[in-house]
């Protein structure tokens, strides 16, 4: 069966891939590649060695979302395209409400237009606010503190709503808490753009010498060592939740959210030495003050997902890190190469069998 994946070359949506992939899915990917690299879906066909169909369009451009339904019989969604950097967001909260929240809409139009009802969506741990009650279940309280947090949010409402009014949908709502780690053959990981948001790709990057230090946004936390508790999931772990998540929106009707997280928090300076420990590096750091909107700490109960979806992660701290080191080894620049497997009207390419539709042809 056919299943469409937006934002599918995006560091979760890769690795997501693969492992659709590797189950047999039909996947055919909806990009845009404003923070993507289409090299990494030639990674995932060499990995996996199996095609992808790939489709360089906008999810507000519903013209073309209209066109790669009518040309595909796809029977499910995996929706995680869009705009992430919550610190973009703040300063740039109408292009997230745009990109994310429309885009997001006209996707559900257009599937309702085809008849497609099964849906997997990329939400966010950011969804609970900054509350110190731990584990986090799917019952607390929701109350976003960012745009990009909102975004998510509202996203959950408006699917709550579409739910409620055509009651043959079945829609699964994930909450990631923090996704981190590669593929374990060191050949797609994360690659952001510019300046990494997240903890990991920066330890990750002062590492390997392309950044001096790592900043730490405050030691004064209730925590340990005073710095602040994330749960940290691996991003295999992640990509395997997508496919549990898939299963039950193939088998089930209706509406639920899921964390998935492992449960279990470590602080800043732990996932440090951790990262220093499977490097063989030394990640030097300094210490700042904190950043408004932080948890000191935040990590998921994931029961339900192991109940309901017959899933939780396996991959621990130690592996997790030795994955991400190995992607930035192997990848200083990230995907430095600029893929060569472009081309139009979907015509095989390059021997990893990929496909690139473009939108402008």
């Amino acid at each position: 069966m056919a299943v469409l994946v937006t934002g599918g070359a995006g560091y979760i949506g890769s690795h997501t891939c693969i492992e659709l992939l590797n189950e047999g899915y039909k996947v055919i990917v909806l990009d845009n590649f404003s923070n993507s690299n289409p090299e990494s879906l030639n990674r995932v066909a060499g990995i996996t060695g199996k095609q992808l169909k790939i489709y360089d369009a906008d999810l507000l451009d519903k013209k073309k979302v209209t066109e790669i339904f009518a040309e595909n019989k796809i029977e499910a969604v995996i929706h995680l395209a869009g705009l992430k950097a919550v610190g973009e967001s703040v300063s740039l909260p109408l292009k997230y409400f745009q990109n994310n929240i429309a885009g997001t809409i006209i996707l559900c139009e257009v599937m309702q237009q085809y008849g497609v009802k099964n849906l997997v969506f990329s939400s966010s741990a950011t969804v609970y606010g900054t509350t110190e009650k731990v584990p986090i279940d799917e019952e607390a309280i929701l109350g976003a503190v960012n745009p990009y947090g909102r975004t998510k949010l509202v996203i959950e409402e408006i699917l709550r709503d579409v739910s409620f009014s055509d009651q043959t949908w079945s829609i699964a709502l994930l909450r990631y808490f923090n996704p981190i780690g590669a593929h374990q053959s060191g050949y797609i990981g994360e690659d952001p753009n510019g300046i990494p948001n997240n903890l990991m790709p920066y330890i990750s990057q002062v590492a390997v010498g392309k950044r001096d230090q790592l900043t730490i946004f405050g030691d004064d936390y209730l925590t340990e060592d005073g710095t602040g508790v994330r749960d940290y999931i691996h991003v295999v772990d992640l990509a395997l939740g997508h496919l549990k998540a898939l299963e039950r929106v193939l088998s089930t009707k209706g509406v639920d959210a899921y964390n998935l997280g492992t449960g279990k928090g470590y602080s800043v300076l732990e996932m440090v030495r951790a990262f220093e420990k499977a490097s063989g590096k030394t990640v030097p750091y300094t210490v700042a003050s904190r950043r408004l909107g932080d948890a000191g700490i935040c990590y998921a109960n994931p029961q339900k997902a192991k109940e309901k979806l017959g899933w939780q992660a396996k991959r621990g701290i130690d592996v997790m890190c030795e994955d991400a080191w190995r992607w930035q080894r192997n990848n200083p620049n990230g995907y430095e190469r600029i893929s060569r497997i472009i081309a139009l009207n979907n015509q095989p390419v390059h021997d990893a069998a990929v496909f690139l539709t473009d939108r402008k042809a």
